[in-house]
């Protein structure tokens, strides 16, 4: 009798051929890794409320910048790298181990970054963390090194499911962000499995995620409104370009600055000048309360810009955090701004763009759908599907992540056309 789950193809490697050793593995990378998000997000709520409080502490911003610095930098070794390091670990996965202190490390510095006022967001910390909890979970398990590819994507999974409180995004993403669709997908139930386990530990936790209310009712789906779509979609995708250029234009302006645990003092500084100087932390933090506005009511038509201009800026300067919630806000404030050009439900821009922004700047267009869909309802499958795609398209090869491999549908064409 054929068993009902091939294991040899879930996870094709003879210490991983018991159930019980791979539910092991899925359970354990997923309680750790919603666990740690659950603590992150729990840590990231005090910071925010406090500094909301308090804001007189975006005045030691800098100082909050030159100790994450002295940190990364006397302790930190190979965890500099971000989430470069993953994709390291699963190109090369001998020779790059994911060191557990990544977890702590960015844990702290993001709270840090939040506490004083830093434009940053968390899905690079959640994703950072369930990677390094998996590798040692793994190794728990005395898992080979062999595995290090897989337990990424768990922990990937796992971490972004959680953070965000979309399991079957986040198990796609995993998947899309490495780029490695062939082989990945074969881990698609195992990431599930993972991701699942990850929401709703974080959940057991008490953690609650944002709302974001999407209560307008939808136009039906025709040529007309998936005209609009299309040219919202492109939008969306010059968005995301800005995004990307912005932070490589800022990334090499500090790399003029020899000594790294200087730049985030630096780059503290002009930001609290600017504080000073306006007195506004609209654009600062996660952006939350603008961001759900959005959906309701009319937000500033330039927030989409500065939001570009002080997260690239901010996490250029070396402050940690993750670029996702950032995004979140760049689309859906300029999905508010588009409704007085394009004849859509406000609401309805403002849903669409804030994952279609978030597609185009990672290239996990399925991924963003799907989370879209969840956060959503499946009603809006249609328009985020077409918005996403588009704005992937349109946002050319270049993403957040560097190490990513650069492939869109010109050089999937390109490739095509050779094997042909």
């Amino acid at each position: 009798m054929q068993p009902l789950v091939n294991l040899h193809k879930l996870f094709p490697h003879p210490r991983l051929l018991s159930l019980p050793r791979y539910l092991l593995l899925c359970v354990g990378i997923g309680l750790l890794s919603g666990t740690a998000s659950a603590l992150f997000l729990t840590l990231l709520d005090l910071a925010t409320a406090f500094r909301g409080s308090h804001n007189w502490l975006i005045y030691f911003l800098p100082l909050g910048g030159l100790l994450i610095g002295w940190g990364y930098q006397r302790f930190g070794g190979a965890a500099n790298a971000g989430n470069d390091l993953l994709f390291r670990a699963v190109d090369h996965p001998a020779a790059h181990p994911l060191p557990l202190r990544m977890a702590p490390m960015v844990l702290l510095g993001t709270v840090l970054t939040h506490l004083f006022g830093g434009s940053a967001g968390r899905e690079g910390t959640a994703v950072q963390m369930g990677a390094a909890l998996a590798d040692r979970w793994g190794h728990r398990l005395k898992l080979p090194t062999a595995m290090r590819p897989q337990l990424v994507l768990l922990g990937i999974a796992g971490g972004f499911a959680s953070v965000f409180g979309t399991p079957v995004a986040g198990a796609f993403f995993g998947l899309q962000m490495l780029r490695r669709p062939l082989r990945a997908y074969g881990m698609l139930l195992p990431a599930l499995l993972t991701a699942f386990v990850a929401h709703y530990s974080c959940l057991a936790w008490g953690v609650h995620h944002t709302d974001y209310g999407l209560s307008a009712a939808l136009p039906a789906f025709g040529l007309t409104s998936a005209a609009w779509t299309i040219l919202a979609g492109s939008c969306f995708g010059l968005a995301a370009i800005l995004f990307v250029r912005s932070h490589q234009l800022f990334h090499r302006a500090f790399q003029l600055i020899p000594q790294p645990m200087l730049r985030p003092l630096l780059g503290g500084s002009l930001i609290a000048l600017y504080f000073a100087w306006s007195g506004s932390d609209r654009y600062l933090g996660l952006g939350l309360p603008v961001l759900t506005a959005a959906f309701d009511s009319q937000v500033l038509p330039y927030d989409f810009l500065l939001k570009i201009l002080f997260t690239t800026f901010t996490l250029a300067a070396g402050f940690k955090g993750g670029e996702v919630t950032p995004l979140f806000f760049i689309g859906a404030c300029l999905g508010n701004a588009l409704c007085w050009f394009i004849p859509l439900p406000m609401p309805l821009l403002a849903g669409i763009g804030m994952v279609a922004v978030f597609a185009a700047a990672t290239k996990t267009p399925l991924a963003c759908t799907l989370m879209g869909m969840e956060l959503f309802g499946p009603a809006a499958g249609l328009y985020l599907a077409l918005a996403c795609t588009i704005a992937w398209l349109c946002s050319g090869p270049h993403g957040i992540y560097s190490l990513q491999a650069r492939a869109d549908w010109r050089g999937f064409w390109r490739r095509g056309t050779k094997k042909a």
